[in-house]
């Protein structure tokens, strides 16, 4: 698995910011009419093809299935209503969120391709009902996890990144130190290297 992670919110900006690096990258789009999310699905995974560059779709797996995507990244709130037989049919891989050692066990039942633990640390990006994880959880993910890899989320900077990775991470995902930096595609560089 890749150990940088970028996360980003639109097609545009994922446009930008694969070529500095970004082998793996979620789209994360909210607050969008259907056939807008379902236009830039498609663009995002022909221009991640293009690039050699994993794409993973965030909570619609209707429309990754419809559009023939290969990934999906799935809350808690998303497994209720997913269909994982169906994913599995299709081939798709899924990674899953977990806060809290009963959604962890529950993730890990489906086999997910990876499951991500957040926030590691605080972050600005969208109000948490939980409290940052620290590093001490991701370790303690880890081990439960066992070789199922474990992405960590959540107010993480390149110079975080040696012990988060020290603590069992096997991947780094990133949003907000990308997302409000001066120099979006820079800043996507000097993370693409950290975890070279």
């Amino acid at each position: 698995m890749q150990r940088f992670y970028l996360i980003t919110g639109h097609v545009g900006r994922l446009e930008l910011l694969v070529p500095q690096g970004a082998k793996l990258v979620q789209l994360r789009i909210k607050d969008a009419p259907e056939a807008e999310i379902r236009r830039q699905i498609a663009r995002a995974r022909d221009f991640c093809a293009v690039h050699n560059a994993q794409l993973v779709i965030n909570d619609y797996w209707q429309l990754a299935l419809d559009l023939n995507c290969n990934f999906v990244h799935l809350g808690q709130e998303d497994m209720e209503t997913a269909d994982f037989a169906a994913l599995r049919r299709a081939g798709i891989r899924y990674g899953l969120s977990t806060h809290d050692e009963t959604e962890l066990e529950r993730a890990l039942s489906q086999d997910p391709a990876y499951v991500a633990l957040g926030p590691v640390y605080p972050t600005v990006l969208k109000k948490m009902i939980w409290a940052p994880q620290g590093l001490e959880r991701v370790t303690r993910w880890k081990q439960i996890a066992g070789q199922t890899p474990l992405v960590a989320i959540g107010g993480l900077t390149p110079d975080r990144l040696p012990g988060v990775f020290a603590a069992g991470a096997d991947s780094a995902a990133v949003v907000t130190d990308i997302q409000l930096a001066q120099d979006p595609e820079a800043r996507c560089r000097q993370w693409a290297e950290a975890c070279a």
